[in-house]
């Protein structure tokens, strides 16, 4: 028996002063209003309405159990009302995961105007340049850049897309050329990052791809950007760090005709719940929105 939805019933009977009335409102039949009445004072034992061919009015009993079934029934009332609420804030904690260089250089300013618009989220940011298991290390949402995501069980939306860019400081082109085509990068000190998801490490074509190991590999890009601003080589950078360096002249870009320079793309990922948090779907939909902007998407 759903003794929530019979003492539900009860109570308008009560509250309506009849059977045909509150089966009205309820929008059942009399006939069956009338049988959930019948098994819940089964179920108590007791007879709750006295009841003739002209009247209907409550036992002593029945008065007694009315008003713990309104004081119940508005406890559990204003209980779900309190769940739908806080289930429908961007309140809580809000555990991210992002690259480091990523969070550093483009993801800071936009969590502070995120954080400000909802005073009531807590913020954990995590920053790791490796994959990591989203899921079993609890991250709400984990920001990706790859040019693209492995199958999983995990949602992944496309926030905006960036290029890498081949650049080099200018007294490294100085000494040591520019270089014309992608297979003259064999002549040049090339720097490489370790932990690029896709083979090769240079936005050239795979047969044209330089044959010597790289001389320096670094896992973070914002070093290897560092690197390559003391003249150390030639590397490729994301976009959303190569262009702030090339206007300021610390960089300078080269554009090989041989050579493409595929599309990177940022990506959040979260695990599949049938109700989207609301922390997590305002989190994305704000990135959605202002990330494009941030990295000078293409």
């Amino acid at each position: 028996m759903d003794t929530l939805l019979h003492m539900r019933a009860f109570r308008r009977i009560v509250e309506l002063g009849g059977l045909a009335r509150a089966a009205d409102d309820l929008q059942v039949s009399s006939a069956g209003l009338s049988k959930q009445l019948r098994t819940l004072e089964a179920h108590l034992g007791v007879v709750l309405l006295q009841r003739t061919t002209r009247r209907m009015g409550l036992t002593d009993t029945g008065r007694a159990y009315y008003a713990e079934c309104c004081r119940l029934l508005d406890e559990v009332d204003a209980l779900e009302k309190s769940v739908r609420e806080q289930t429908q804030r961007v309140a809580g904690r809000l555990r991210v995961n992002a690259p480091q260089s990523f969070a550093l250089a483009t993801l800071a300013p936009l969590l502070a105007e995120f954080m400000a618009l909802h005073p009531a989220l807590e913020l954990d940011l995590a920053m790791e340049d490796r994959l990591v298991d989203a899921v079993g290390q609890g991250f709400d949402v984990s920001i990706r850049l790859s040019a693209a995501l492995a199958d999983s069980s995990l949602i992944a939306r496309r926030l905006a897309s960036l290029s890498q860019l081949l650049c080099a400081a200018p007294d490294y082109l100085r000494r040591r050329g520019m270089p014309s085509s992608a297979a003259q990068l064999r002549e040049h000190d090339l720097l490489a990052y370790s932990l690029a998801h896709e083979p090769g490490v240079w936005p050239v074509p795979e047969e044209a791809a330089p044959e010597a190991a790289p001389r320096i590999r670094a896992n973070n890009s914002l070093m290897l950007r560092e690197l390559l601003i003391a003249g150390l080589g030639i590397g490729a950078l994301p976009s959303f760090l190569a262009r702030p360096a090339i206007a300021a002249g610390q960089l300078v870009r080269i554009q090989l005709p041989d050579a493409a320079e595929p599309p990177r793309h940022v990506y959040a990922v979260y695990p599949t719940h049938r109700h989207l948090q609301p922390k997590v779907k305002a989190f994305v939909d704000f990135l959605a929105e202002r990330l494009p902007a941030a990295v000078g998407a293409d």
